[in-house]
């Protein structure tokens, strides 16, 4: 039986929907036998124990290191000083690179996979490479384009960009040219373009079981509105949610329905803001016929999500790839992009320049 390692990078939730998603689908691809062992941390861990609970000594708890949280997004400054300084708990990065390396390397000695797989996860990118092991390593990104104000950071791309190098194989979670939506974010070098290949979006291609329609779903129905999604890691998804509140309180929105989904487990979120100014529950409103103009969903069902991209006119996005694959591939709906740091600018700019769909860019990306 082959054994096949599974290593998923934590930083937002990106690189785990979409190696799930691959698993879905793994068993046409290997015809042998296979047993799969995942590795993270943090909500990804925890993610995995929920999953797969019958399959807990196949879930490996590893400390990979992650950018420090800012306001919007990671924090430059801070995440440059813990180069060499504790922040927020977390010991210096040197230190945690030591460590972590460590710990992934006594994981590959112990299971000696057959094959790795790597999403965002370069340091099993390194050991697979020094034990001769196939490696595929999944992204979106290899060397984004930075503006001016990010030019210091040139060095470290380069860097990164070895390390992805390093993989057997790349697949770039994409349509292949020229249709490639996260192309400001790649800029593949000619001598290791053999290795690569776009496998596409990692959308949702399942067929969704149908439930009755939730309270949620009958609210929406017969009105028009907007489908504002905040997604990413916390300081991502707040920071999303703070630009989104900025636009509601402009005059333009008064009277502009809104569906607004935070990908939180959190059912204290929903609610509903009537016309008249009051909050209500999803239900009472729906009893009370209120006349809504925006509501608010901590985790939408798969089967809620579909009837709301169906029914929404256009949809709200921070320039995520992974949604943005969901909305524009698999959905055809226009966005609007209110990006958070460079890499959701470079994937709205592409989008824009394409003109394929109407996009509004805020070309900002805040520390």
């Amino acid at each position: 039986m082959l054994k096949i390692g599974e290593f998923i990078y934590p930083w937002g939730g990106g690189h785990y929907s979409r190696m799930m998603r691959l698993n879905s689908i793994l068993d046409k691809h290997i015809k042998e036998k296979f047993e799969l062992h995942y590795s993270s941390k943090d909500h990804v861990y925890q993610k995995l124990l929920e999953k797969f609970p019958n399959n807990k000594d196949q879930i490996h708890e590893i400390l990979m290191p992650t950018p420090i949280d800012g306001k919007f997004g990671p924090s430059i400054s801070l995440s440059l000083l813990n180069l060499v300084f504790p922040i927020s708990k977390n010991p210096p990065l040197l230190k945690q690179i030591a460590s972590y390396l460590r710990k992934e390397s006594k994981l590959y000695d112990k299971e000696k996979f057959d094959l790795v797989i790597n999403d965002g996860d370069m340091g099993s990118n390194i050991l697979a490479k020094n034990r001769n092991i196939p490696s595929l390593f999944i992204t979106n990104q290899f060397r984004p384009k930075l503006y001016k104000s990010r030019s210091y950071f040139y060095p470290a791309l380069i860097y990164v960009s070895k390390q992805i190098e390093k993989a057997s194989k790349i697949l770039v979670a994409d349509s292949p040219p020229p249709y490639t939506m996260c192309e400001y974010n790649l800029n593949f070098t000619k001598e290791i373009m053999n290795k690569v290949t776009y496998v596409g979006h990692f959308t949702n291609n399942t067929n969704i079981e149908k439930n009755p329609t939730s309270d949620l779903e009958k609210l929406v129905e017969n009105s028009e509105f907007g489908y504002w999604m905040r997604t990413g890691n916390k300081s991502t998804n707040d920071g999303t949610g703070q630009r989104y509140e900025q636009v509601f309180h402009q005059n333009e929105m008064k009277n502009e329905k809104r569906i607004v989904s935070h990908a939180k487990s959190d059912s204290t979120i929903d609610s509903v803001l009537g016309k008249d100014g009051r909050k209500y529950t999803i239900s009472s409103a729906l009893e009370k016929k209120i006349e809504w103009i925006q509501i608010d969903v901590g985790f939408l069902s798969e089967q809620q999500k579909e009837t709301i991209l169906k029914l929404s006119k256009y949809a709200v996005v921070n320039g995520s790839h992974t949604v943005m694959g969901e909305i524009l591939g698999g959905k055809a709906k226009p966005i609007i992009g209110i990006p958070i740091y460079d890499e959701h600018v470079n994937n709205i700019k592409w989008a824009e320049e394409k003109k394929s769909w109407s996009i509004s860019c805020e070309n900002k990306a805040s520390d």
